[in-house]
């Protein structure tokens, strides 16, 4: 996900007049905190990264780690940030921790927050990162869906369907929106069978290419898709 903020989505810190970015509640080691100061500042070298948890003991051991562009403040969802506006916030692994009926009022609470231009990243992965999903906020409402899955880490694209975000992890039944999106991945992933030969970037491509053509909105393109990464609009999984 720090590689999808500092490609497609690298503009939004480039253009910013405050280039501040939030690690919201990187848990008991502050590491991504620092892996996601340490690739942004390839996209703004005056980037500043600040790492908020609601655990002054997290806070206290990861400050020795602090340093001119990267800091870490107890707090919340309320973003204790001296009335700055982040550009970026990224909260993972955070509100799946919360009841279904709790996540809206926090994107609500997190994007009165932005900056203008500004967007909020809630998302989910696995212990190690192979599996990961995130609903992309802008100060209107969500934007998008992404999914990122490391090839040979899955057997099929919807194996996501465990680490959804809050949103949607609960709408992953026959009727709803996410279902049908899972099932045609799926559909497209086996139809692509063929391509396996030739590596299963190939055969992820051509997955991607078959959702577009079948009019699923996506909003990326080969260069994602050759990551193993896709992107839709988030009308198209919007919960009914």
């Amino acid at each position: 996900m720090d590689r999808w903020l500092a490609g497609p989505q690298g503009f939004r810190l480039r253009r910013a007049v405050d280039p501040l970015v939030v690690d919201l509640g990187y848990g008991a080691a502050p590491v991504t905190a620092v892996e996601l100061f340490a690739r942004l500042q390839s996209v703004r070298d005056d980037v500043e990264v600040v790492g908020i948890e609601i655990d002054p003991a997290r806070v206290a051991a990861a400050e020795p780690l602090a340093r001119p562009g990267l800091s870490f403040r107890q707090g919340g969802f309320e973003l204790p940030l001296d009335g700055r506006r982040p550009v970026v916030v990224r909260a993972f692994n955070v509100l799946r921790q919360y009841g279904e009926d709790e996540y809206a009022a926090y994107w609500e609470e997190v994007r009165a927050r932005l900056a203008p231009g500004g967007l909020f990243v809630d998302g989910t992965c696995d212990e190690i990162g192979r599996r990961s999903s995130w609903a992309a906020l802008d100060v209107s409402g969500p934007v998008s869906l992404s999914i990122s899955l490391r090839f040979g880490a899955f057997a099929l694209p919807s194996d996501i369907a465990e680490r959804l975000p809050k949103a949607l992890i609960h709408r992953n039944v026959e009727g709803e929106r996410i279902h049908g999106y899972l099932r045609a991945m799926d559909r497209a992933w086996l139809d692509a069978a063929a391509l396996a030969s030739f590596g299963n970037q190939q055969r992820w491509s051509a997955m991607c290419a078959a959702l577009k053509a079948d009019g699923w909105p996506l909003l990326d393109g080969p260069s994602r898709w050759r990551l193993g990464e896709v992107t839709v609009a988030w009308h198209a999984v919007d919960p009914a």
